[in-house]
């Protein structure tokens, strides 16, 4: 089975394959740019995107986002996720930090299949914003964000340790299962 996954992020791809490959799904990687909208939820953020984008797309295809929300900051970033980073980065967020007790966050990551129509996929994990960055696997905001009932920050392990717990391996694991009851493979 081949599956068309939209992103210009290597390193989601990366962690789709390794995930999608044992189950005989071949990813296929379209750099499209989308519009991403400004709005309250991942969710209205990835409707939009898919409905956009079936509109330039042939094949059944996805998309994934994904935020971290950080407690004490109201959940800022959260669906400005990609931008804060791009702008501030992890050390940014670590300096928004600064003197908080209230380290708690989570990550949240919300995969939209589209085939004819929208499917959705959703995983969430539970963690802590470290006082430094640690690590250097992964992307994004991984070598700060550590995990509930882990010592390592997601920038610490092994892609396939980070998927068995991640939001988008969460996410992915739903989608998974969603294939396998509902497609035949090529």
């Amino acid at each position: 089975m081949r599956l068309v996954f939209v992103t210009s992020n290597k390193g989601k791809v990366e962690e789709v394959k390794k995930y999608l490959s044992p189950l005989g799904v071949e990813i296929v990687q379209k750099n499209i740019e989308y519009p991403e909208i400004q709005a309250n939820t991942l969710e209205e953020v990835v409707t939009f995107g898919i409905n956009w984008l079936k509109e330039r797309i042939d094949e059944p295809f996805f998309i994934d986002d994904s935020g971290l929300f950080i407690e004490s900051l109201k959940g800022f970033p959260g669906v400005y996720s990609a931008y804060v980073y791009k702008t501030l980065g992890n050390e940014g967020i670590l300096k928004l930090m600064e003197g908080a007790n209230d380290r708690r966050a989570y990550f949240k990551s919300v995969i939209g299949y589209y085939d004819g129509e929208l499917h959705m996929f959703t995983g969430v994990v539970h963690g802590k914003i470290t006082n430094e960055k640690r690590g250097n696997k992964g992307f994004g905001f991984d070598p700060i964000f550590m995990p509930e009932g882990y010592s390592k920050t997601f920038a610490e392990m092994k892609t396939e340790e980070k998927n068995k717990i991640s939001h988008r391996g969460l996410a992915l694991k739903e989608f998974a299962q969603w294939l396998k009851e509902n497609l035949k493979k090529d």
